[in-house]
């Protein structure tokens, strides 16, 4: 099986990566959103801007 970051062998440890370092760029992907799916929805641009709101009110000043 081949790590899905690099391609080279997975290591048992890491599966299904080939180390700590490619797990760790495919969690940075998920959690900056590289991997969203992009979506038309109106409902998902109008949810957003509500998070993002919320998001600011709650930033310290």
């Amino acid at each position: 099986m081949a790590c899905p970051i690099c391609d080279k062998q997975t290591a048992k440890a890491f599966r299904p990566f080939c180390s700590k370092r490619c797990a760790g760029l495919d969690l940075a992907k998920w959690l900056t959103g590289g991997y969203a799916i992009p979506t038309d929805d109106p409902d998902d641009a109008v949810e957003l801007e509500n998070q993002l709101r919320q998001a600011e009110h709650q930033k310290p000043h």
